[in-house]
């Protein structure tokens, strides 16, 4: 009996020291981090997500929006801390595959010192002018931005932004030069643009949807892969043929590097049922946005190659962190 108890002990003993945190997770308030202001999308997704993962884990998931430099405050804050499972990051396209272009000391490596955990999703871009234009649809805007020579102005919410990086891609596919004009937000942009201060703006269709729906904006082209159920009439770039500019300005679940497998897996799996709930779906409907659904690997190898896509992107359009 003595040699049994003492084997099976060695054998516990023996055990991958994540097996046991793991089982016993979570015991305790998860802490999820939102690397921006609140009112935003990721802080949208953010609440969603962990209200629902809350109920599934019987644990408090709490929101703590920490935001600052494009989201690579928080995110730093969460690359250091210790990967238990505690402590988890709203990360997304803007903070771990823009920024990092954007800097040559960057604080963080976007892939060694994370594990991605699993893709929400987000809302795709839209290219939208004031009514006054002469244009009905991109293929006349484009025609018009070669006449006007460089003269014509786009903005867009800030110097690096996904809305300035689509326009960005635009302009060198079509062969067309627009002068870009970096706004603090994307409410800011749309403002000036629906005021007649700006004749074109490449931003978030979240941001300009009501202004598109009261015919306050025009709406040429949105990046989603499909049309918008919530707007039909409005063409994808890739049906007008530019399939380079299909993005969705995505935001995901993301945690420090080495954590449990377990866990991950657990939490991979609850958060893709979540977004697949009737509620969240009509939630997320009207804003464009199409929930994601890989595996933590596949989330990973996108992570990657999203990467690879927009530094060249970046170093194309000159835009660098402040």
């Amino acid at each position: 009996m003595h040699f049994r108890a003492a084997f099976l002990l060695l054998l516990a003993m023996a055990l991958p020291w994540s097996e046991a945190p793991a089982q016993a997770w979570p015991s305790k308030p998860v802490r999820l981090v939102v690397p921006f202001a609140p009112g935003g999308t990721a802080d949208t997704l953010g609440r969603l997500v962990a209200l629902k993962l809350g109920e599934t884990f019987k644990e408090s998931f709490v929101v703590e929006n920490r935001g600052g430099a494009g989201g690579v405050v928080g995110s730093e804050l969460v690359a250091k801390a210790a990967p238990d499972g505690y402590t988890l990051v709203v990360s997304g396209v803007a903070s771990h595959c823009i920024a990092p272009a954007m800097s040559k000391n960057f604080p963080f490596d976007p892939l060694r010192d994370f594990t991605h955990i699993a893709l929400f999703g987000g809302p795709p871009g839209v290219l939208v002018v004031n009514p006054s234009l002469p244009v009905q649809d991109l293929k006349q805007f484009i025609a018009y931005a070669k006449a006007e020579n460089g003269n014509l102005a786009y903005g867009s919410p800030g110097n690096g932004t996904q809305g300035h990086l689509i326009a960005e891609q635009l302009k060198q596919v079509a062969g067309i030069q627009m002068t870009h004009v970096p706004y603090k937000g994307a409410s800011l942009a749309v403002a000036d643009l629906i005021a007649g201060h700006l004749p074109v703006t490449s931003t978030t269709l979240t941001t300009a949807a009501s202004q598109i729906k009261a015919g306050k904006a025009r709406a040429l082209a949105v990046s989603s892969l499909k049309r918008i159920p919530e707007f039909p009439d409005v063409p994808t770039f890739s049906e007008l043929g530019y399939p380079e500019l299909t993005a969705a300005i995505w935001f995901s679940l993301s945690g420090p590097a080495g954590m449990p497998p377990e866990i991950v897996n657990r939490l991979n799996a609850e958060v893709r049922r979540a977004l697949q709930l009737p509620d969240v779906r009509e939630r997320l409907r009207p804003e464009g946005i199409e929930p994601g659904d890989l595996d933590p690997q596949q989330f990973t190898a996108f992570v990657a190659a999203e990467l690879k896509r927009w530094a060249p992107v970046v170093r194309a359009s000159g835009a660098h962190a402040d």
